[in-house]
């Protein structure tokens, strides 16, 4: 992945969500490759800790079909008043955009707080979520090297012993779990062989 031209892209939402916004990145098994979000902190902190993201309208709608609505959409229910919480906040106004397949699902949601997205508007941020989608699209495949430093790690080696298996220092066993840490986009050598997982690479 290109890193400057995604900061670019994803620097772009800035001009529409005014009041903020939430971007999930391929979402599979609850968790996202990469999240990022920029609401008020007092309104992130109300939603975690109110767990509001199993009753939120949008994550139905989000994991129901791909595609993009206005959260004043009168069709979609809220029957905890989560919108109406949210307008507390700030977020008056919002949209939510929903794409890829459902196993890998990237959810979108900007708003405002002085009036309603326009069409045009809602179909400019749906294009930039596609676009960012398909940039860290999980394609990359591990090395035969970095899959089995991998594995002998997720097997439970320690670095010393996982090295010495492979017949290669144990800076040079570092190195291969930085390189594959990099290519699956994780954190930690934890994560990465979790998403190693989920994308059968081990």
């Amino acid at each position: 992945m290109d890193k400057l031209a995604f900061d670019r892209e994803l620097k772009k939402l800035d001009n529409f969500a005014e009041a903020g916004y939430f971007l999930a990145l391929h979402i599979r098994f609850t968790s996202p490759l990469m999240f990022f979000q920029t609401y008020d902190q007092a309104w992130i902190d109300t939603y975690s800790e109110k767990g509001y993201v199993l009753r939120d309208p949008m994550t139905a709608f989000a994991f129901s079909r791909a595609g993009w609505t206005r959260w004043s959409n009168p069709r979609i229910p809220d029957p905890f008043g989560i919108f109406e919480e949210a307008k507390a906040h700030g977020l008056k106004f919002g949209a939510t955009v929903s794409t890829g397949p459902i196993l890998s699902r990237t959810v979108c949601s900007v708003a405002r707080s002085d009036r309603e997205f326009e069409d045009h508007e809602i179909l400019t941020i749906e294009v930039i979520v596609k676009r960012l989608h398909q940039m860290v699209e999980p394609t990359h495949r591990l090395t035969k090297a970095q899959a089995e430093a991998l594995k002998l790690i997720a097997d439970g080696y320690r670095h010393a012993a996982a090295a010495n298996m492979l017949g290669i220092s144990e800076s040079a066993l570092k190195v291969r779990l930085a390189a594959a840490r990099e290519r699956l986009m994780a954190r930690t050598t934890a994560e990465a062989i979790q998403r190693a997982k989920d994308f059968n690479l081990l």
